[in-house]
Formats: structure tokens, C-alpha cells, sequence
């Protein structure tokens, strides 16, 4: 018997190129599709009917300020123990509809279509989920990052969801909105952008956006809860009906493949490095206690699964994609 190896499959895999013979004309492949098949993924919590919808997904350098607090070899080593890019973080964008039955939800917005080559895909997925942009009766943001926040508006300005109401956390629109706050950032790069896309986005709509609180109902079964940290109002979401229970962790974690695994390490892109931390501590032992399933904004689509404790840190367990509801 022929044991089997890397060589071996090497080998075999030559001696079968030379003996395949050349395509003719009258043999021609079909061309190659070029394109990604849409990214939605539809499943049941209680009575309500959620879909999960790709914003795409892009590459991030891992720069030496990436992860604040340990060094770049470590990060770097986390993302290629994860197989991604080389010296690359593969950030993911999933935005959540929920129909509640009587409201249609969508919980964030990614990023306005033509925003970037693999990105801005939410408007082109939800009409192939079969989903109209003027029937969500409701955007819930989480908080007020662009990649939360910018694909409410179309690339000539208008509002993608033109009949739903816009909901933002209190305590993100008041730090983000504020003048005070803006002029102390004025040396920080990150943070300055942070503010002036906050403004050219909301500011012309701070009319029409509703401030909601923690601990209440922002649609009906879908509860406000304080995991602040990322931002100062940075807001998960408990959705619940009947015995079923889903937690949307928006951006408790960034990338579970560094962050989930290493709750400690500092994200450049938190706000408060030390409280974003102690969150995720709370967050994940809550959800790894009581098994709740998990919709994360950047977890690889279809961006769900469990949480367990892993020494310090923790895994995510992707859910197996089901072909019913």
C-alpha cells in the first residue's frame, strides 16, 4: 500500500497535469463567473425571522499601533495562526433585519454601495434577500463609527431607508455630537475623522434620529444594553421572543480571531482600551454561561455562534449553516 504524503500527493498531482490532455476549442471551459454569489443568511429566534446580510469585507494592515499593548509579532502571529493575509486582518461587515412581525429592523448600515471594491454591498444583498430598503420601519445604530453608520445615506446623500425611523444611543450621540469633545481630540488623527464623519453624516438628520437608553426596549423584544468601551455609548442588543434569545454584540469584539481569543488586548480603535476590556470579560462570560447564540458585526458570515472559556480568553464556535428555519 502507497503511504500517503505530502510528496506522494505532490507527485500525483504533476504526473496527473501531464497526462491530461490539452483542452481543444470544441473542449473549452465556461468562463469563470468573476463574482461573488450574495451573502445573506436567514434563521429563526422565537416567532421572529432574522437575515444576516455581508457587507463585505476588506483588508487591514497590522500596523505597529494596531494592538496598542502587545507587541507586532504577536498580532501578526494571531492573524496568520487565523490563515488570513499576510501582515493582514480580514475585517468582515454583517449588518442584522430582524422582522419582528409587526416591525422590519435593521440593526447598523455598513457602508454606502460604490464605498469601496469589497464593501458596500448591504443595498445589493438585501434586494437578492428579497428585502426593500423602504420597508425597514426601523434603523437601530449600535454606535456611531462610519462602518456603523455611513450606508444610512446613498453615495448622492439621500437616506437608503427613506420611511424607517433612525434610533442612535444617547450617550454615543452626545460625546460624538459634542463640540467640546471634538476640540480635544484635535490631535489625534483616528479620533478626528471619527468626529467629522459623524457630523457630515447625522448632522443635516439630527432631526430625524431618535435617542434611545440601556436597559429599554428599542423595538418590540429587542432590549438596549451598556457595553461601552469601543465608544463611550457603544450598545449590544438582547433580541427575544418566546424561548429563543440572541445577543448582537456589535463591536464587543473587532476581530475574534485576535480580540475574542486575547479579551486584553487593546484595539486601536477603542475608545477606552481599559473598559473595552472589561466588557468583553462581562459580555462573553454572560454569553458563555448561558450559551446564548451570538451575532457578531465582524465575525465571518454568516457572522454567528457560541462563545466558550478558553484559558484566559475565549473561542467562538461558528454555528453549521442550516438549510431550513
Amino acid at each position: 500500500m502507497t503511504e500517503l504524503t505530502r510528496r506522494t500527493l505532490l507527485v500525483g498531482a504533476g504526473a496527473a497535469a501531464i497526462s491530461t490532455p490539452l483542452a481543444t476549442a470544441s473542449q473549452a471551459a465556461a468562463p469563470p463567473a468573476a463574482k461573488q454569489a450574495p451573502g445573506f443568511y436567514r434563521y429563526k429566534v422565537g416567532d421572529y425571522e432574522l437575515t444576516q446580510i455581508a457587507d463585505g469585507a476588506r483588508g487591514v494592515p497590522i500596523t505597529d499601533a494596531y494592538v496598542r499593548n502587545v507587541s507586532k509579532e504577536q498580532a501578526l502571529a494571531a492573524a496568520e495562526a487565523a490563515y488570513m493575509p499576510k501582515g493582514m486582518v480580514t475585517v468582515p461587515f454583517n449588518p442584522v433585519v430582524i422582522n419582528t412581525g409587526s416591525k422590519l429592523v435593521l440593526i447598523d448600515t455598513g457602508f454606502p454601495p460604490g464605498a469601496g471594491p469589497t464593501i458596500g454591498l448591504l443595498q445589493s444583498n438585501m434586494a437578492a434577500a428579497g428585502i426593500d430598503s423602504k420597508a425597514i420601519d426601523m434603523v437601530v445604530l449600535s454606535h456611531l463609527h462610519p462602518d456603523h453608520i455611513n450606508g444610512l445615506k446613498t453615495p448622492t446623500g439621500a437616506l437608503a431607508f427613506p420611511n424607517a425611523e433612525i434610533k442612535a444611543p444617547a450617550v454615543d450621540w452626545a460625546f460624538w455630537m459634542s463640540d467640546e469633545n471634538m476640540a480635544k481630540f484635535q490631535g489625534n488623527q483616528l479620533m478626528k475623522d471619527y468626529f467629522d464623519n459623524t457630523r457630515k453624516v447625522l448632522s443635516d438628520i439630527a432631526g430625524k434620529v431618535t435617542r434611545y437608553d440601556w436597559g429599554k426596549e428599542v423595538a418590540p423584544g429587542i432590549t438596549a444594553i451598556d457595553t461601552p468601551g469601543h465608544t463611550p455609548g457603544h450598545t449590544s442588543f438582547v433580541v427575544a421572543s418566546g424561548s429563543g434569545r440572541l445577543l448582537v454584540q456589535s463591536d464587543v469584539t473587532n476581530i475574534p480571531e485576535l480580540f475574542l481569543r486575547n479579551p486584553d488586548w487593546h484595539v486601536m480603535y477603542d475608545f477606552d482600551p481599559d473598559k473595552a476590556a472589561a466588557t468583553r470579560h462581562r459580555f462573553y462570560d454572560m454569553a458563555a454561561a448561558e450559551k446564548s447564540l451570538i451575532a457578531g458585526f465582524h465575525f465571518a458570515f454568516p457572522s454567528l455562534g457560541h462563545v466558550e472559556k478558553d484559558g484566559t480568553g475565549y473561542r467562538l464556535v461558528p454555528v453549521a449553516w442550516n438549510a431550513t428555519l
